[in-house]
């Protein structure tokens, strides 16, 4: 188990069981599973998704850092984050997320991001961060942006899904980017309390 991450407003922390309505709530909507390559959740697929992600928390070594993005002021669960470890000899992972809707465009994305960037380079001590979107996903690619990553190129007709060719835009982060990235003072990580 990992000890929560606190950001300014946010509180990203392992999932429990007890998530599961409010993870529900999330992933079966269609505007927030609209650009990802999963959903709308069924309630199977909820329950497939959390049992994985309570399973994958108690691995040792941990690669998948799966967390809930929980509100700090009130603990309400308004989201799901994951930085993946792809290879550690290589010391690169993925850093992903999906927000509830009722929260989309007050800078909770960026947030989330800042706060995964910060524990892969300085927990984990990773080199390199990578992140995807759709290429449709103007809003995501603005959170990566703002968070520091750089646009690395658009794998054009990259999957098939939901009935269609869809493109995917690529971004990262070397460790000595990050150090030199100073986004803004609302997003910075807090120390874990």
């Amino acid at each position: 188990m990992t000890s929560p991450i606190r950001t300014p407003r946010l509180v990203l922390r392992d999932h429990v069981r007890d998530d599961w309505e409010a993870i529900h709530r999330i992933t079966s909507d269609p505007a927030v599973s609209r650009f990802m390559n999963w959903g709308p959740n069924t309630p199977e697929d909820t329950t497939r998704f959390l049992d994985a992600v309570l399973a994958s928390a108690a691995e040792v070594p941990r690669h998948d850092h799966n967390w809930a993005v929980a509100l700090a002021a009130d603990g309400r669960l308004v989201g799901n984050c994951v930085l993946r470890v792809h290879d550690p000899a290589q010391e690169t992972a993925f850093i992903g997320y999906a927000l509830d809707r009722a929260v989309w465009g007050h800078g909770f994305g960026t947030e989330v991001a800042v706060g995964l960037l910060d524990f892969g380079f300085a927990v984990l001590g990773l080199r390199r961060i990578v992140a995807s979107c759709d290429a449709r996903n103007l809003a995501s690619a603005r959170v990566l942006e703002k968070a520091g990553l750089r646009h690395e190129g658009r794998l054009l007709q990259e999957r098939f899904q939901k009935g269609e060719w869809r493109d995917t835009l690529l971004f990262a982060i070397l460790r000595d980017e990050w150090r030199g990235h100073s986004p803004p003072d609302a997003t910075r990580r807090e120390a874990a309390g």
